[in-house]
């Protein structure tokens, strides 16, 4: 295998050699980007079945809004970005859904990664629980297994094994990293910014933040976080303030709507276009190179998601991605493919010979 470089700092490949995507990342293991990468953003969409948002997970999947996924692609493409399109099993073993993305592969249109949903996800013997929603809770040995499922499934659909990855619910845990790099995956796209899921079972991404970093063995895996987090004047004490208040707590609603602390991600699933316009600015402002926007697939069809709900959910769905497309112009942010990242990041885009 390749020697991959080591990344800008001075900091040795074996500073990363314990580094975990589930805890904040020592210093010396962020990513330097070369000048010349300028300011970016990359679109990755959750490319999933639909269930039920608010009741207990199943193991039966439906994917009949990946027939409203071409629209959007085009709406993507027109804007100059190349979206990464992270599947899940049920998605990458119907034949319609995986030569479609397949095709689009081909012609340089995407990139297709996994997100692994566990529960729908060969070999379904866990019990159907919250926290075993989290894949990288789940113990060491099944995690790898419904990963080399998935990755299997990605490979045979699409015609191409994948290399970029995002858990199902943000769920990386403390094996993940290396079990990313034993299958081969160089990018993960898991950690959200600001959100603290333990309450679930899941990990707590409170401390992080939206910087890039090596992890795993041999700093073998390229994190790049979604842009999340907080803004306001308060936003430097944002992740003590939003534990100690606790998950319901009405002061957070105060601080949000005095504009003191608001905790925000860029998807318009949930976030208005103004919170999400702040929130690049302030993150452009305090030097981000890179800004990581998503959204489910399923949400593309009023209906399955609690984001877009009827038609004019939909509508206002689609004018904020307009909208955003002309506020990255006005403030020289240009697309960038998952490929052209990882590239700058000193990675290669495919598994290393």
């Amino acid at each position: 295998m390749a020697m991959r470089r080591a990344w800008k700092g001075g900091a040795s490949l074996n500073a990363a050699s314990a580094a975990r995507l589930d805890l904040p990342a020592p210093p010396a293991n962020r990513i330097a980007l070369p000048p010349e990468f300028g300011r970016r953003a990359l679109i990755f969409v959750d490319t999933e079945e639909e269930f039920d948002w608010n009741g207990p997970r199943h193991r039966d999947a439906s994917v009949e809004a990946i027939v409203a996924l071409p629209a959007m692609h085009a709406r993507l493409h027109a804007a100059g970005f190349v979206p990464t399109y992270l599947v899940t099993h049920p998605i990458a073993t119907d034949r319609r859904a995986a030569e479609m993305l397949g095709g689009w592969r081909a012609d340089g249109a995407c990139a297709v990664g996994a997100q692994l949903h566990p529960w729908v996800t060969p070999p379904l013997i866990e019990p159907l629980t919250t926290p075993n929603s989290f894949a990288g809770m789940l113990p060491r040995t099944l995690e790898a297994e419904k990963l080399a499922v998935l990755t299997h499934a990605i490979t045979e659909g699409v015609g191409e094994r994948p290399t970029i990855y995002r858990a199902g619910r943000y769920g990386v845990g403390p094996a993940t990293a290396a079990i990313l790099a034993e299958q081969g995956y160089r990018l993960d796209v898991s950690v959200r910014p600001g959100f603290d899921y333990s309450a679930q079972g899941g990990p707590d991404f409170l401390r992080h933040d939206v910087a890039s970093f090596r992890a795993g063995p041999e700093g073998a895996i390229t994190a790049l976080p979604l842009s999340s987090g907080f803004t306001g004047a308060l936003r430097m004490v944002g992740p003590r303030l939003f534990e100690r208040a606790g998950r319901r707590s009405p002061l957070r609603a105060l601080l949000a709507r005095t504009g003191l602390l608001a905790r925000v991600a860029l998807t318009p699933e949930d976030y208005p276009l103004r919170d999400a316009e702040r929130l690049v600015r302030r993150l452009l402002r305090d030097g981000a190179r890179v800004l990581s926007f998503s959204f489910h697939s399923p949400s593309l069809v009023p209906g399955n998601t609690p984001y877009v709900r009827d038609a004019r959910d939909l509508e206002r769905f689609h004018a904020w991605w307009e909208e955003m497309f002309a506020i990255l112009a006005r403030e020289g942010v240009a697309p960038a493919s998952a490929a052209e990242f990882m590239a700058a990041a000193g990675l290669k885009s495919s598994i290393d010979p």
